[in-house]
């Protein structure tokens, strides 16, 4: 079992930044593959970056290509989302995840442990 939680969301204005945080539960955090999915309100979940279990692959959806960066600190069992250059089109709420595969996941059923959600809104 993996608990996760998140922090770091909050408001902030067109062209700005923030970083998410996801922090995990357990001794065995390598052996999960991460990944930061976003749902803003009427729309699916949609994955927005992931990573392997060791940070050496990871995988970014259009929107987050050249904006947001994905990484790992696996002695500190955290996973980021550092996000640049953000758009109103970027507010939704995002969730971090993690699935027992050392590999990228690239679906939201790939993922067994889902974090509580943080509210990133963006305003223009």
């Amino acid at each position: 079992q993996v608990q996760l939680v998140e922090s770091g969301g909050g408001l902030v204005q067109a062209g700005g930044s923030l970083r998410l945080s996801c922090a995990a539960s357990g001794r065995t955090f390598n052996i999960y593959g991460m990944g930061w999915f976003r749902q803003a309100p009427g729309k699916e979940r949609e994955l927005v970056a992931a990573i392997s279990g060791n940070g050496g692959i990871t995988y970014y959806r259009d929107p987050a290509k050249g904006r947001f960066t994905i990484s790992r600190d696996n002695a500190k069992n955290t996973v980021y989302l550092q996000m640049n250059s953000l758009k109103p089109e970027d507010t939704a709420v995002y969730y971090c995840a993690a699935r027992p595969s050392l590999g990228v996941g690239y679906q939201a059923d790939a993922y067994n442990y889902w974090g509580q959600g943080s509210q990133v809104t963006v305003s223009s």
